[in-house]
C-alpha cells in the first residue's frame, strides 16, 4: 500500500475532507485497518484523520462500534446492516464527521449464501443519510479483496465528499 492507485486516491480523499472541514474515521473488519493506513501514509494526513476501529471480531463490534447483537444474529456479521451500524457507530464514537465501515469474506471460504469476495460497505457521514452497497469481488484472492476493497471504500468517501 505504500505506493500506486490507493496511495493517490487516498491523498485525494484527504483533500476533499480538509476542502469540506470534516474528519475522518475508519471501521473495519476484513481490511485490517488496511483502510487507514492507506490514509495516513501520506503525509499530513493528521489534520483530517480521527482514528481507525478495528473490529475483527462480532464483540470488538458490539464493545467499540455498538453492533447491535440481534442485528449481528439475524443478519450476520457480513451483512449491510452490520456495515450501516459500524460506519454510524464510527461517527458517534469518535469526534469525525465522516466514516467508512468495510465487513466481508476476503477468503479463502465463504458460503453458498456469503461467497468469498463478497464485501459489506457502510458510508456514514453526518448530516446525510447513510449509504450501504455489498460488492461481490468474486474469488480473486485474499490480498486481492482486501486492496479492492480499500480503493472502494476510499473511493465511497471521496464521492461523498465531493457531492
Amino acid at each position: 500500500m505504500t505506493t500506486g492507485i490507493p496511495v493517490t486516491l487516498a491523498a485525494v480523499t484527504l483533500e476533499a475532507a480538509r476542502a469540506k472541514g470534516v474528519m475522518i474515521a475508519t471501521a473495519e473488519s476484513c481490511t485490517g485497518g488496511m483502510i487507514i493506513g492507506s490514509l495516513t501514509e501520506v503525509a499530513g494526513s493528521s489534520d483530517v484523520v480521527e482514528r481507525g476501529f478495528i473490529t475483527y471480531s462480532n464483540t470488538a463490534k458490539r464493545e467499540m462500534l455498538g453492533v447491535s447483537p440481534v442485528t449481528l444474529a439475524q443478519y450476520g456479521a457480513v451483512s449491510e446492516q452490520v456495515a450501516r451500524e459500524m460506519a454510524e457507530g464510527a461517527v458517534s464514537r469518535s469526534q469525525a464527521q465522516i466514516a467508512v465501515a468495510v465487513t466481508g469474506i476476503a477468503g479463502p471460504g465463504g458460503s453458498e449464501h456469503k461467497p468469498e469476495g463478497r464485501v459489506c460497505f457502510g458510508l456514514a457521514y453526518e448530516g446525510h443519510d447513510t449509504i450501504v452497497k455489498t460488492v461481490n469481488f468474486g474469488p480473486i484472492g485474499r490480498a486481492n479483496v482486501r486492496s479492492a476493497t480499500v480503493i472502494t471504500a476510499l473511493e465511497m468517501m471521496q464521492n461523498a465528499l465531493e457531492a
